[in-house]
């Protein structure tokens, strides 16, 4: 098959790991386009990256005629328009997290998408393919834990990083806590649990910046959750992690139980100086995921080779908001919330 000829719209921290895995790590890919309103990042393609075409016009990169597929890493809000103008164009996509930020919104690009079975659509939840968290996945599934009973998330964000959320939140739309962090997380426990999510209750806290609480944005979240089998979901969202990037799952299940990232090591260094005892840590997702999200590319291409769909979809994307913004309501009506679908 001839080389897969990309585009990719989106240029900041995590959509350069994207372009440099399409432009140096991914056989049988070409960055050939890039799309962006800041110049400089569009600069950085050029020169860095040797992409051809850029573009300021997410529309006039699509249609350009040198693209087999597209790489969607701009804001939130962006996304299913431009979803459904890829697919609209017989375009291959993948998407970062999440599909979008309205339900609705979500659902009739969803139908799009999943009327085009010829062209492949990958959602970015990389943690399905970081090693770890493969190998917890055959361990379930092989029935090593038994039956699971409790599933629980930590996934917090390094505080070098809060200030200037907290700069973004009074101008813009995050979705809400749940939505922009925790998603990663409830996609974990729909995959590895294989159910779905009805009841929610959750709970919230400003603390560092207590501002927070004039523009309904969060800090710190908590979450329990039930899925259909009564198996329970414990969840810990938040922006302020000072020793770094801390992304932790347990699975608890009849016949034992595993953590991965219990402690959120950079390497297998151990620093013994006057501090004491120390093991460096991942200080942001790039770092930490840096093998899943080639990884997950990689089997993006493989798709369009083999003419298949990835095993993440985008009804697993509309799940996965569907019970954020149900925390997010919960949130907002101190509520235990149950979750109904059609």
């Amino acid at each position: 098959m001839a080389d897969i000829k990309v585009g990719i719209v989106g240029l900041g921290r995590l959509g350069k790991t994207h372009a440099n895995n399409v432009a140096s790590n991914i056989p049988g890919m070409i960055l050939t386009a890039a799309c962006s309103v800041v110049e400089s990042e569009l600069e950085y393609a050029r020169e860095q990256l040797g992409v051809a075409e850029t573009y300021t016009s997410y529309e006039d990169m699509v249609n350009s005629p040198n693209l087999d597929a597209i790489v969607i890493v701009s804001p939130s809000g962006f996304h299913t328009e431009q979803i459904n103008l890829a697919m609209e164009k017989g375009l291959h996509v993948f998407c970062e997290k999440p599909i979008g930020l309205e339900l609705d919104e979500i659902e009739k690009t969803v139908e799009i998408i999943e009327s085009r079975p010829n062209q492949v659509f990958q959602l970015g939840f990389m943690r399905r393919y970081d090693e770890s968290y493969q190998y917890a996945k055959e361990m379930v599934e092989r029935g090593d834990l038994g039956e699971l009973t409790v599933i629980r998330c930590y996934g917090i964000d390094p505080s070098s990083g809060l200030e200037s959320f907290v700069k973004f939140a009074g101008a813009s739309n995050s979705g809400g806590l749940f939505a922009d962090m925790s998603i990663h997380d409830i996609d974990l426990v729909r995959w590895f649990s294989g159910k779905e999510v009805n009841r929610v209750w959750a709970l919230g806290k400003n603390a560092a910046y207590p501002e927070l609480d004039e523009v309904g944005e969060l800090e710190t979240g908590a979450a329990m959750m039930q899925l259909e089998d009564k198996t329970m979901a414990l969840l810990v969202a938040g922006r302020n992690a000072v020793h770094g990037y801390h992304v932790e799952t347990e699975l608890i299940g009849t016949k034992g139980m595993l953590r991965i990232g219990a402690q959120p090591d950079k390497n297998l260094v151990t620093v013994f100086d006057e501090n004491g005892v120390v093991r460096p840590t991942s200080q942001n997702f790039p770092e930490r995921f840096r093998d899943a999200f080639l990884n997950e590319m990689k089997e993006f291409a493989s798709c369009i080779r083999e003419k298949r769909q990835p095993g993440v979809s985008a009804r697993d994307g509309l799940e996965g908001t569907r019970v954020a913004y149900a925390l997010q309501q919960s949130i907002d009506t101190k509520e235990l919330i149950d979750i109904t679908r059609d």
